[in-house]
């Protein structure tokens, strides 16, 4: 039996918002990866089951491997139609944020979310969040939004009502949040649930593939080139960096989500447990963090630039160069790998 986390005056209010509601429209945060993409396009199709118009917004467009999700090609991306994001924002009557914590991580899309008339729900697994919504169901310890997606449907009562596609769209996030099951997923109900998911006729196995084995020539270029000449390792600090600039992207014919993963590949070496991927972005540094055991990434990434997550996840962002923000990094290892190995 999965155990119950979301609150039930939770449950009952987003229940109640739901059948009051004609219009639903669903955002998800900048950059969209597969939980964001995954935990969207799974309540859309639950929307549909129950007759709702439903729409997802996203602020910029989605990497190539997560299109063969069902209704991906319904996305809308506010970069190339804001006047049809705009105008599905104005006329919704009910507004689900998913798998963010702060406007801001909307970009362009913050003031449409903020100043939006309609109710408005958070669903996220991220530490901390805004009080911006009318219905907070916030928990950092769910490995991903796409898990409390499928706890809240089946809460409400509604899991015999899950479409196949629903049921993928879920499979996708929960996977590619746990690195295809390779981090924060110890928790027993993770499997329950997947369960659930095979018992709709999910292909467990081919939507791994799409998500993780599906990549480019371009692209697997890029990653031989970031481990030999990008990749630093602190051996002292068991730490390892990867930087990649706006015009080694242009080199390799770069599109969203080429460096989907990097991050994570310098923690298959023996001795390296945190890893940090900058990545020049129009007038930005992004950074991810990663890392294994007790290290705490999320703290590293808010101490330093504002950023958060989770334990052994987090991102930030940084408007300076890449050699600024490459300094203040390498000047945190050592005071950070003391504070955690203690």
């Amino acid at each position: 039996m999965i155990t119950k986390v979301i609150p039930e005056e939770q449950i009952i209010a987003v229940l109640k918002l739901i059948h009051k509601a004609s219009k639903v429209a669903i955002v998800s945060h900048k950059r969209p990866d597969g939980d964001a993409i995954g935990s969207s396009l799974a309540l859309y199709h639950f929307l549909y089951t129950q007759g709702k118009e439903a729409t997802v917004i996203l602020p910029d467009g989605i990497p190539g491997f997560f299109k063969s999700l069902p209704s991906a090609d319904n996305i809308i991306n506010y970069e190339t139609r804001p006047d049809i994001a705009k105008k599905v924002l104005d006329e919704c009557d009910l507004l689900f944020c998913l798998d963010f914590n702060f406007p801001n991580r909307v970009g362009d899309l913050e003031n449409l979310i903020v100043e939006c008339k309609a109710k408005k729900v958070l669903v996220d697994h991220h530490r901390n969040h805004g009080d911006f919504c009318d219905v907070t169901i916030s928990h950092p310890e769910i490995a991903s939004t796409s898990e409390l997606i499928f706890r809240l449907i089946c809460r409400m009562g509604y899991f015999q009502d899950m479409s196949l596609e629903c049921a993928q769209c879920i499979c996708n996030g929960m996977l590619t949040d746990t690195g295809g099951l390779a981090f924060n997923s110890n928790e027993p109900d993770m499997y329950s649930i997947f369960y659930e998911l095979l018992k709709k006729g999910v292909d467990k196995d081919a939507i791994y593939r799409q998500a993780f084995n599906n990549y480019s020539e371009n692209r697997m270029r890029l990653m031989g080139y970031v481990l030999y000449n990008k990749m630093k390792v602190y051996n002292e600090y068991h730490t390892a960096v990867i930087t990649l600039n706006y015009k080694e992207m242009q080199q390799f014919g770069y599109q969203p989500g080429d460096s989907e993963g990097f991050v994570n590949m310098p923690l298959s070496i023996d001795h390296v447990f945190v890893s940090i991927f900058l990545k020049e972005e129009k007038d930005i540094i992004k950074l991810s963090f990663r890392s294994q055991g007790t290290f705490d990434v999320n703290v590293m990434a808010k101490e330093l630039f504002g950023g958060g997550g989770h334990i052994n996840a987090s991102g930030a962002e940084y408007k300076g160069t890449m050699e600024e923000t490459l300094k203040i990094v390498e000047e945190a290892i050592p005071k950070f790998y003391q504070k955690f190995r203690n």
